[in-house]
């Protein structure tokens, strides 16, 4: 997929997580939570750039998913803020479950994609593919990121609504 449908499937993958949030009283964790989450969600295509690293090569395996939840448990607790609570978990655990959601998102998009991935990588190098839809197609990418959007928003006014108590 496409940088849109990538957001899109994150997007839709955060939205329990953010309304979880919301509904716990943590609105600016839930909107951190999901910019980090964006701000992931393109990594695993960095692979383009890399020398020696095929695209949809090791960046797309759910190894790379546990090394990137890994990276992000150390940087949190090397900031000192990573003991502090975020409702149950603590903020370790946190960073390092937005980063694994961000990079399972994104194995998740293209799975779509006659291209498939190789998830299982490198135990076997079979590649899972839906085959839905090519990777360059703008409606498939742009109704991916409506589907996202939609997602959020409702997310978002259900969370708030069960933190008021109006549900």
């Amino acid at each position: 997929m496409f940088r849109p449908g990538h957001y899109g499937v994150a997007l839709t993958l955060y939205a329990p997580v953010g309304c979880w949030l919301l509904a716990l009283g943590h609105p600016t964790l839930a909107l951190a939570g999901g910019a980090g989450l964006l701000w992931l969600a393109m990594l695993p295509d960095w692979d383009t750039w890399l020398p020696l690293i095929s695209h949809r090569g090791p960046t797309h395996t759910l190894a790379f998913a546990g090394l990137v939840a890994g990276a992000a448990w150390v940087a949190a607790a090397a900031t000192g803020f990573g003991t502090h609570s975020v409702g149950p978990v603590d903020l370790r655990t946190f960073a390092a479950g937005i980063a694994a959601l961000s990079v399972l998102s994104h194995l998740a998009a293209d799975v779509l994609t006659p291209m498939g991935v190789a998830l299982l990588w490198p135990v076997t190098s079979r590649r899972f593919t839906l085959s839905v839809c090519r990777a360059n197609n703008r409606i498939a990418n742009y109704l991916l990121f409506a589907l996202g959007v939609f997602a959020t928003a409702s997310a978002a006014s259900f969370g708030t609504m069960l933190f008021s108590g109006a549900v």
